[in-house]
């Protein structure tokens, strides 16, 4: 045994002394989420609504008690941070590499029906098999290493604080994170990840040492916004 954890469950998190919640928001409208094609690490920006996106959900954010802010290095989710910390009145937002996208292999770039077109197969088996089914992408053994790292590093910074944390990520990353706290290695059933989606997990200890009580209390809650979300794509 190497002391790696096998998930973010409540086991995971009974070394932690006091009620805890975590934030986790996906990045607003990109300018790729638009277009409809699979970004993954092509690092392109908000676009206007994305931006108006944000902003409502740093409204939101305001009165949760967060007091430390981290982000996926990618523009679209650094921008998305940087304009809920200024509405929230949130601390300046910290790049962390575990909250960054997929690589989304020889999908990058591309929309559904180009990748239709240039590659049928891997897309019939995309359909079933997800990511771990495109050549180059970021494998799901991979991404679900890089959640729990991701928890490891938040449950540490929780020791530092006595307020919520909250974190801007993408919609791959989103979905490791949800599924290392079930201990779910698979990519199906996929979660819902809509632009600025809010996902809000709770943890209150019970007796020290003893696994907590762990609840999601929320899974992708869109705090309101004008205009239509675009369909997750990621």
């Amino acid at each position: 045994m190497d002391g790696t954890p096998s998930a973010a469950d409540s086991a995971f998190f009974s070394d932690l002394s006091r009620e805890t919640h975590f934030y986790l928001v996906r990045h607003g409208e990109s300018e790729g989420n638009a277009a409809l094609i699979m970004q993954g690490r092509l690092d392109l920006p908000l676009n206007a609504r994305g931006e108006a996106q944000a902003s409502a959900a740093g409204a939101w954010l305001a009165d949760k008690g967060v007091t430390r802010l981290y982000t996926s290095p990618l523009r679209r989710a650094f921008r998305t941070a940087e304009i809920l910390a200024a509405r929230a009145g949130l601390p300046e937002p910290l790049p962390v590499p575990e909250f960054t996208e997929l690589d989304t292999g020889e999908f990058t770039g591309l929309s559904v029906e180009e990748i239709r077109e240039k590659f049928p197969a891997v897309y019939e088996e995309f359909r079933w098999k997800s990511w771990d089914a495109v050549p180059g992408a970021e494998s799901s053994a991979s991404l679900y290493a890089r959640a729990l790292r991701g928890w490891e590093f938040l449950k540490a910074r929780a020791r530092e604080t006595e307020g919520a944390l909250a974190v801007v990520s993408h919609g791959g990353c989103l979905q490791w994170m949800v599924r290392a706290t079930f201990g779910c290695r698979s990519w199906m059933p996929l979660l819902p990840t809509g632009n600025c989606g809010v996902f809000h997990l709770t943890v209150l200890p019970t007796s020290p040492g003893k696994p907590v009580y762990l609840q999601w209390r929320l899974l992708n809650s869109q705090p309101a916004f004008e205009g239509a979300a675009t369909p997750p794509v990621f």
